[in-house]
């Protein structure tokens, strides 16, 4: 597969948007020779008879499936590759091994290949290529129900896909004698995909199975409703019509309804439904109106004319918004899925196209360019969050639900910040066991020992009033973290559960204890220093300077036998706040001796021309710096713009004034978890890296939904699109810059 050219119909790549636009009744009501869509055969959470969720790989075994497992002998390959996707779900290439071994080795064994199908799928249910191959199995043992059941399957789970209902519409073509129902089928798909910017090969087979009917109204017909959008092949389209209208008899080309209308009065009521039964939803109010204002007079000739004058209007139209967006299309180079990641010059276009069709207004485009772009971008939460706070801000709340459903149960199931977002959606919306619900996957499950989910849950809590349980939920998992070795988090903990304590509460006596209190338990280190240097200059005089002072001396100044020491900037740094803390609240005695101390082990590994003073304006710049550098080392705090940055004044003597550690309504939210880049503007200095709970690679979209999530219904598709103007989404900010030491206090 090359890197950027869309694959074929068997390949690795699936194409369109999964579930959710318009009315699922729509497709329900016409599919009249399908059968009922299962939603657990699409990877989505049930529930058993005892009301528990069940994973999508048990409720997907039939019976049929359920024999091979008693009876089939797998091959040593098989059985290797088996083992390895049930150990990681993700391992998209062990997945495509594994299909292509089955097929190799099992090739009359319709149980295996639906089971390995079935697997595949629930995990990847946006490659198209792969549902066409699994239909093509099931046609080759001629269940012909059976390949309809694939293919109902697959347009639920890549519903703006134009190549998967292609391939269903070209099998009903191939295996359906009656034209109604095949129209139905091609009906069906252009209300989802009709629109698509890259749907003329759907068209392009709908206006050749019309050929072969000769069937030219309805041939007119299909050429002026491709003629309302923009398309990339609108200009071969309108030749293609005027061609049409050339060669054939007006009276053969209009539509019944047309007809009706040339021979009434103007103010005559006049049909709005086409042959189809879809002409109200295909036809503008301007042109319905100006079907009826044609004179019955007119010469056959100035009919054909105006006919084909009212399509050229409509191709304009539809010319001069395309001039709009071909920039935009044409930027995107992939819009098919694969878990191979998007270049940042992509996800830019995404963005920019998105910000243009919501100032737009038009709520249809909105969620269809949505579902497009939730298809090349499935695995990036940013863009499902975008979404989720666009459908809310609209007053869609239905649509909202199903994209966040979508997200957390599927396609980015197993990164934290998407359930981090569902926490804080949950809980403004009112649904707190759902808030919780999603703090304890994320502990439990997700990225056990996460801080940021710790502290958001927390604080939530707090909100809530249940003050013990958010102390419990800091002194379980600092509990948890005692038991690890060398546990990096542990003195973060400490310290923040410290500082919610004195700013939650008002117990400095308390959140002094905790930090006195780590010291038994973690080597001394900057963040909890800090913390208690924070914490001191905030209480009232006198302050406990010989304590703290002991503290710094041993941690700037290890024994040899130090081995976990920090950092030489580490300890230069603490050393830097210790000296300010006491320019502001000690005797010149003790400033001097820190200050010589600082000299000795600091000034020596600088030039003897080197200020070491530094400036108020040099704070911003060094602290970027440093940012920049420690955003690429390894998290365990996620780096919300606002939600830790904000932290960068210190503790001050007024504690009313310090905001809350995180935000209640719902924001922005960076990608990346970058535990340095969030604390260091709390401490006004860097750390090293922590260690991360070990989780998914980011890249890795999809994974076994965990058992302990309460079970929720993949939501179906009830797309009704409102009247109401989608309002655009706060666009996301760049994280605060950290502030030194005082800086905004003072």
């Amino acid at each position: 597969m090359g890197e950027e050219t869309r694959p074929p119909a068997g390949g690795e790549d699936g194409n369109q948007a999964s579930a959710g636009g318009e009315s699922m009744s729509v497709e329900l009501n016409q599919a009249s020779q399908a059968s009922v869509y299962d939603a657990s055969t699409n990877g989505i959470m049930v529930s058993n008879a005892d009301g528990n969720a069940a994973d999508s790989h048990d409720v997907q075994v039939t019976e049929a499936a359920q024999q091979f497992e008693d009876g089939a002998v797998l091959s040593a390959e098989e059985e290797r590759l088996w083992s390895i996707v049930k150990a990681n779900s993700l391992d998209f290439n062990a997945w495509t091994s594994l299909i292509e071994e089955t097929e190799k080795t099992s090739q009359d064994n319709i149980y295996k290949i639906r089971k390995v199908y079935d697997a595949f799928l629930a995990e990847f249910p946006l490659c198209y290529g792969y549902w066409k191959k699994y239909a093509d199995h099931e046609a080759r043992f001629g269940a012909i129900d059976k390949v309809v059941e694939v293919y109902e399957r697959a347009v639920q789970g890549v519903t703006y896909s134009v190549d998967i209902w292609l391939h269903y519409c070209v099998f009903a073509i191939n295996t359906y004698g009656d034209p109604d129902t095949i129209r139905r089928l091609f009906e069906r798909a252009l209300v989802y995909v009709g629109t698509d910017y890259l749907s003329f090969p759907l068209w392009d087979k709908y206006i050749e199975y019309e050929y072969t009917q000769q069937e030219w109204g309805r041939l007119a017909s299909i050429y002026t409703r491709i003629l309302e959008n923009p398309n990339q092949q609108l200009d071969r389209y309108f030749t293609s019509f005027k061609e049409l209208a050339g060669s054939r008899p007006l009276s053969e080309i209009r539509t019944a309804e047309e007809a009706v209308a040339l021979a009434t009065s103007a103010d005559a009521p006049s049909s709005d439904v086409d042959a189809q039964g879809t002409e109200k939803e295909i036809h503008t109010d301007s042109t319905e109106e100006s079907f009826k204002r044609i004179s019955a007079g007119l010469t056959d000739a100035q009919e054909l004319e105006k006919y084909i004058a009212r399509r050229e209007e409509m191709y304009k139209k539809a010319k001069e918004f395309d001039s709009k967006i071909s920039g935009f299309e044409t930027a995107i180079r992939r819009p098919y899925f694969h878990v191979r990641p998007l270049n940042d010059a992509e996800l830019e276009n995404w963005h920019n196209y998105l910000d243009f069709i919501e100032g737009d207004g038009d709520f249809n485009k909105i969620v269809k360019l949505y579902e497009r772009c939730l298809v090349a971008c499935a695995n990036y939460p940013e863009f499902w969050i975008r979404y989720i706070l666009c459908m809310e801000a609209s007053g869609s709340n239905e649509l909202a639900d199903n994209a966040l459903a979508r997200a957390t149960q599927v396609f980015v199931k197993r990164q934290p910040e998407i359930h981090l977002f569902a926490a804080h959606f949950r809980e403004q919306h009112g649904d707190i066991p759902g808030a919780r619900a999603a703090y304890q996957l994320v502990h439990a499950e997700i990225s056990p020992g996460l801080l940021e989910a710790i502290i958001d849950h927390a604080n939530m809590e707090r909100r809530l009033g249940n003050m013990e349980d958010a102390f419990s939920l800091y002194e379980q998992a600092i509990a948890i973290e005692k038991g690890k070795e060398h546990s990096q988090t542990l003195p973060m903990l400490f310290a923040q559960y410290s500082r919610f304590v004195y700013l939650a509460c008002g117990n400095a006596e308390k959140a002094r204890d905790i930090l006195v209190g780590a010291l038994e338990h973690v080597q001394l280190s900057k963040p909890l220093l800090e913390a208690l240097i924070y914490l001191e200059s905030i209480q009232s005089l006198p302050k406990q300077i010989d304590y703290i002072d002991s503290l710094v001396e041993k941690f700037i100044a290890p024994g040899r036998d130090h081995t976990d020491a920090a950092s030489v900037l580490e300890r230069e740094e603490l050393s830097n706040i210790y000296l300010e803390f006491l320019g502001l609240f000690s005797d010149v005695q003790s400033i001097k001796k820190a200050k010589d101390r600082h000299a000795r082990w600091f000034l020596r590994h600088r030039s003897s021309s080197e200020s070491r003073k530094r400036h108020a304006d040099d704070f911003l710049t060094s602290d970027k710096a440093k940012l920049a550098k420690s955003s690429a080392a390894p998290s365990a705090v996620g780096a919300y713009p606002t939600a830790q940055n904000q932290w960068a004044s210190g503790y001050g003597s007024q504690p009313q004034a310090w905001p809350q550690a995180t935000q209640a309504q719902a924001q922005p939210y960076n990608p990346g978890y970058t535990q340095q880049a969030a604390y260091s503007g709390y401490y006004g200095a860097t750390y090293p890296p922590q260690q991360v709970p070990v989780s998914v690679p980011q890249t890795a979209a999809y994974g076994a939904y965990p058992s302990t999530y309460p079970a929720q219904a993949y939501p179906s598709q009830t797309y009704v699109a409102p009247v109401a103007t989608a309002a655009t989404p706060a666009v996301q900010q760049p994280a605060a810059a950290p502030q030194a030491y005082y800086s905004g206090y003072y």
